[in-house]
């Protein structure tokens, strides 16, 4: 018996990749949805100088769902994935 290392024959088939999270999935989902709310031909529409209460719908509209979009990430955040 010698004291080198003792060499294993190499794995014919490589290890699949770690599966992804559906956290990771949902994460992107929102990212898209986020890019495409604030494309600015959707923007145009409401910014048309209607208003909601007072309040310019472009402006109602963007804190919405920029409020929305951070919500929803917290939560998926939080959940970790599951």
């Amino acid at each position: 018996m010698t004291g080198g290392p003792t060499l294993h024959p190499a794995s014919p088939h490589p290890a699949p990749p770690p599966p992804r999270r559906a956290g990771a999935d949902r994460l992107i989902a929102l990212f898209l949805f986020g890019v495409v709310a604030f494309n600015p031909p959707l923007l145009r529409v409401f910014g048309a100088g209607d208003t909601l209460f007072g309040l310019p719908l472009l402006y109602v509209y963007a804190l919405g769902v920029w409020g929305g979009v951070i919500a929803l990430s917290a939560v998926l955040l939080e959940r970790g994935g599951r």
